[in-house]
């Protein structure tokens, strides 16, 4: 099995942290072999950022970027930029606070809707989207367990403690949106 995901957004959104996250867990508590490429535009917040992440069975080489299984878009300009990179049948994940639905001109692929910023912004901290759209991923691909995945995240944040709840309840919002999609 492999799965080649790209994450796409502006800065600011967590994209490479999403992608770190998941490539760090698969890597540091399964056996699957991983690949984390990211990729940063020129701009710092509001820019482009897009990251590469491949898990398999298998050795990996460089993630190519040419054909994805899945795709998860935080904004507009990623859809456009990213979509066509999408194989048919692949899994598309939309912020679908930001990105309308009535842009995915597809009927080949799946989509996976989740209102990502709305979400972290009534939790009170617009920096979760990532952790809740990761939650959405794991929940619907099952590609890692959720325990895994948590406790990479846990791992990762354990220097900020003070953020852990609210991240928990960010990755198990995210978990029931995925799983209730499948």
């Amino acid at each position: 099995m492999e799965t080649n995901l790209c994450v796409a957004g502006f800065g600011g959104q967590g994209v490479m942290t999403l992608g770190k996250f998941l490539a760090s867990a698969t890597c540091d508590s399964t056996d699957k072999n991983v690949t984390f490429f990211p990729s940063y535009g020129a701009e710092q917040r509001g820019g482009t950022a897009n990251c590469f992440v491949v898990i398999s069975d298998e050795m990996v080489g460089a993630p190519l970027g040419d054909v994805m299984d899945d795709l998860i878009v935080m904004n507009g300009p990623s859809l456009q930029k990213f979509l066509p990179t999408l194989k048919q049948g692949g899994t598309l994940f939309i912020n679908s606070s930001i990105v309308p639905e009535e842009d995915i001109d597809r009927t080949d692929v799946k989509v996976v809707k989740a209102p990502v910023t709305e979400m972290a912004l009534e939790m009170g901290n617009a920096k979760v989207l990532n952790v809740i759209m990761l939650g959405v991923y794991v929940g619907y691909t099952e590609v890692v367990s959720p325990e895994v995945v948590w406790g990479t995240i846990e791992h990762k944040l354990a220097k900020k403690a003070k953020l852990l709840p609210l991240n928990k309840e960010a990755f198990e919002k995210g978990l029931e949106i995925g799983r209730s999609q499948r």
